[in-house]
């Protein structure tokens, strides 16, 4: 079976079944997903409420078996794995030799020398390694064989145990095990994307629409909703989970990633890469390049072994020269951008709640008439009430409180600067960890059908 399937013209992710009802799209990967599905502030507000259901079975999948799959990790990620258990799964940051991020996703170790990559490009940097390498082990790329869904949110745990039949809570975070629904089978590992408790279930793909029906049915009573490409990135900026082609361009465009650029993507992929927006000005794409440390994974490097990027990234670690914080739009600052919409020269559009997918929009952060960083990833939180965007952020600046300003409007266009505040990253209280071994189901209502 393909990795997608047409249907009314566009090419759809067949993990999930198409909605008839739905008429708007985005894209993600190769494949387009609905827009929204009730609306996108109901969507926004279910993983702080309830939970949501979404599809992430477009990433690419790799999985490493053999004597030495351990040691090509090793050698490619940034990570320590003195710890690595099986049944243990690692968020894993790979880095060209300057440090750069070529890609970054989540390793699970399925055994003793038995390991799943899933990542979007860090999937691709990490098999030309693996091919220049020589390793004793066996890669393999299982591209539309597996799905993944994920169920995020305080609910989320109660609709897995109702559906599965069986206590989940022996899974601590970055854990996974097997379990099922009847007869389909499938592996549970509990993260968090959306920083509340969360999990990420992982299995073969012709069993996927009926795991999803089954989770849909047993969810009904708990609020769950499902999550359109609209809404689906507003918890990435409330929880700081930086995205490639979002928040950062993978580092694929210098001269000693070039055979492994062009090996790997097509111009157009390429050049999708190289898309970008906003008030940032550059002179070359390696400015949107990132470390781990300006990423807000500093502490995720650990030089206890070698790995490429190794040398560049041991000052950095040391002395930062810039860091990850969320930045507050100023409420009134926003509105006139708005309100410009009814003038003559009206300002950029600020999508709602934030830009489209598949574009690094960067606007300049100011301070003194200086650029001081870098803002990406602007939202419009329903939850919070207010605008919030990521930021690499010089560090003498990333005191929480500190005022900066984001320039807001392309060369050449009407621009204005509008205030903002520094804040922590994640701006969200970070639930993922939360002791699940007591928690108590909550009293079940009529909930409106999603």
């Amino acid at each position: 079976m393909s990795a997608a399937k047409s249907s009314g013209g566009l090419t759809h992710a067949h993990a999930l079944p198409v909605s008839r009802d739905i008429h708007t799209y985005t894209q993600f990967g190769g494949t387009f997903e609905p827009w929204e599905y009730t609306d996108w502030i109901d969507e926004s507000m279910s993983w702080k409420d309830t939970l949501y259901i979404g599809d992430w079975s477009p990433l690419a999948k790799m999985r490493v078996r053999g004597r030495e799959a351990l040691k090509f990790f090793s050698g490619v990620a940034v990570n320590s794995f003195a710890r690595f258990e099986v049944g243990q799964a690692k968020h894993i940051i790979l880095c060209n030799r300057a440090g750069k991020i070529m890609g970054e996703g989540v390793l699970m170790r399925l055994a003793e020398e038995d390991f799943l990559f899933t990542s979007g490009p860090g999937v691709a940097w990490a098999d030309y390694q693996f091919r220049k390498g020589g390793f004793d082990a066996e890669a393999t790329q299982i591209g539309d064989r597996q799905f993944i869904l994920q169920l995020q949110g305080p609910n989320s745990l109660f609709v897995l145990e109702q559906a599965t039949g069986e206590s989940l809570r022996d899974i601590a975070f970055m854990r996974f095990r097997d379990t099922g629904i009847g007869d389909l089978r499938f592996k549970a590992l509990r993260q968090g994307m959306a920083g509340e408790v969360g999990y990420e279930l992982h299995g073969p793909i012709d069993q996927a629409r009926d795991v999803f029906q089954a989770l849909m049915r047993h969810g009904q009573d708990f609020g769950i909703r499902r999550l359109g490409g609209r809404t689906k990135m507003v918890n990435h900026v409330e929880a700081c989970f930086p995205t490639p082609s979002v928040d950062y361009v993978p580092a694929i465009f210098g001269d000693d990633e070039r055979e492994f650029a062009t090996s790997y993507f097509s111009a157009n992929a390429r050049a999708n890469y190289r898309r970008t927006d906003g008030s940032f000005v550059y002179s070359d794409i390696g400015e949107l390049y990132r470390t781990p440390v300006e990423l807000g994974w500093r502490r995720n490097v650990k030089f206890d072994h070698d790995f490429i990027g190794r040398a560049a990234l041991e000052p950095e670690v040391a002395a930062p020269h810039r860091l990850m914080v969320t930045l507050e739009w100023n409420a009134d600052d926003c509105a006139e951008v708005y309100a410009s919409l009814f003038r003559d020269t009206p300002y950029l559009y600020m999508e709602m709640p934030r830009n489209l997918l598949g574009c690094v929009f960067a606007d300049a952060v100011l301070r003194d008439g200086a650029t001081v960083g870098v803002s990406t990833s602007r939202c419009y939180s329903y939850h919070f009430r207010k605008m919030l965007s990521l930021c690499v952020l010089d560090a003498p600046l990333c005191l929480p409180g500190t005022e900066v300003g984001v320039l807001w409007g392309r060369p050449g266009t009407p621009q204005k600067t509008i205030r903002a505040t520094v804040a922590p990253a994640p701006y969200k209280k970070d639930n993922r960890r939360l002791d699940v071994s007591q928690l108590a189901k909550p009293s079940l209502q009529p909930v409106k059908s999603a």
